[in-house]
């Protein structure tokens, strides 16, 4: 994903895992927990984006369902 700044794309290197119908940005991970930072990572892609739905999923569990925190 190219970060434009003033006319001038800058070689920052992020990379969307997936972008579903060009409007849901979805971040895949396989950790133990999600931390803080991993959600911060999804809002920093949103916000580069300019999409504002993201799915944040960790396959490192049993079973994947909502967990509300």
């Amino acid at each position: 994903m190219p970060v434009i700044y003033k006319d001038t794309v800058v070689d920052a290197g992020y990379r969307l895992e997936l972008l579903v119908e060009d409007l849901v940005s979805v971040e895949l991970k396989s950790v133990e927990q999600i931390l803080p930072i991993h959600e911060a990572q999804l809002f920093a892609y949103l916000k580069l984006s300019n999409k504002k739905i993201g799915l944040l999923i960790n396959f490192d569990v049993m079973r994947l369902k909502h967990v509300a925190n």
